[in-house]
């Protein structure tokens, strides 16, 4: 019984040490328009994946017209590819624009992303944009199945 208690012992430290060893750090998938992981300049990615979930940086269009709205959905739709997602991922989208009423006008363009199956979103008008001539972004959360 000893023998055992003394087996048993050892077994809980090592397995004690081999938890405290493990790294304690998530691991990220970058994307970046293609063009490496991410931008140094203003210091962000365009999307990051951690386990089965992307996050999308906000995606800028000109103009909040169906022209600038199938823009900005098209580099979404390219950015969720990028992980083999589609809209019907999204569970979040968060839109900010400088003219909610033009949004509002033009919001079949975007529902037909979406095919039906809409994710939780909140629509905010702002001033401005980090971009300067920017009238729309948007930014998604889209979860990947496990």
């Amino acid at each position: 019984m000893r023998k055992f208690i003394s087996l048993l012992l050892v077994f809980q430290l090592a397995l004690f040490f081999t938890i405290q060893a493990q790294d304690k750090n998530i691991k990220k998938e970058k994307y970046n328009w293609g063009v490496g992981t991410q931008d140094t300049t203003a210091g962000y990615a365009q999307a990051v994946k951690v386990d089965n979930i992307i996050y999308v940086s906000g995606t800028v269009a000109r103009d909040v017209n169906p022209e600038g709205i199938k823009r900005v959905y098209n580099a979404l739709e390219n950015t969720l590819k990028n992980y083999g997602a589609t809209f019907q991922n999204v569970v979040k989208e968060n839109l900010y624009t400088t003219d909610i009423e033009a949004m509002k006008k033009y919001n079949d363009v975007r529902k037909t992303y979406y095919k039906g199956d809409f994710p939780a979103a909140t629509w905010i008008q702002i001033p401005r944009l980090y971009m300067e001539d920017a009238k729309l972004e948007i930014e998604l959360i889209a979860h990947l199945p496990k």
